[in-house]
């Protein structure tokens, strides 16, 4: 008899990123979720916070928005997404459950993408990184984890943090 291999053995792969030339700031999460895989859908987990945040941080309901519209209100807005990793073995959607984990092609984007000056880390894991994007010449800013696992902060203070995002940006 043929064992399954664990969920964990599979690799996989994130999403590409969400820029364009008019980008400025980047947001970058860990890796995207189980329903974020499922839906092909950056932060597609109903109970992540993502979308209210940013929602509070442009003064623009994307909630109710279909997603291309929330990814174009995004780029309206100077704003790209992406994830430090590209691919993971990982089982579930836990950050702490990423293992070897691929990390994405920042010199290929920082050159592709040279307007690009401010990456917002979406979360602890995400920001392990941080001091490597200081070294490009990166301005850095860490936030409050959007996600359901990270309860200890309130809504309300996680979005103050979150406006953060759009100080000291172009427009």
């Amino acid at each position: 008899m043929t064992q399954r291999p664990s969920a964990e053995a599979i690799p996989l792969q994130g999403f590409a990123p969400v820029i364009d030339t008019a980008t400025h700031t980047l947001i970058l999460g860990s890796f995207p979720g189980e329903a974020s895989l499922r839906a092909q859908q950056y932060y597609a987990f109903k109970q992540n916070q993502f979308w209210r945040l940013l929602s509070g941080v442009l003064d623009e309901n994307l909630v109710d928005l279909s997603y291309p519209d929330r990814l174009q209100s995004l780029l309206a807005h100077g704003i790209g997404l992406w994830d430090v990793f590209g691919a993971c073995r990982r089982q579930g959607s836990l950050d702490s459950a990423i293992r070897q984990g691929e990390p994405n092609n920042f010199r290929s984007l920082q050159l592709a993408y040279p307007q690009l000056r401010k990456l917002c880390f979406n979360g602890n894991t995400a920001g392990k990184m941080r001091t490597d994007f200081e070294q490009m010449a990166y301005t850095t800013l860490q936030l409050p984890s959007s996600s359901p696992a990270y309860a200890q902060m309130r809504f309300e203070d996680k979005l103050l943090r979150w406006k953060c995002i759009i100080e000291n940006t172009a427009s």
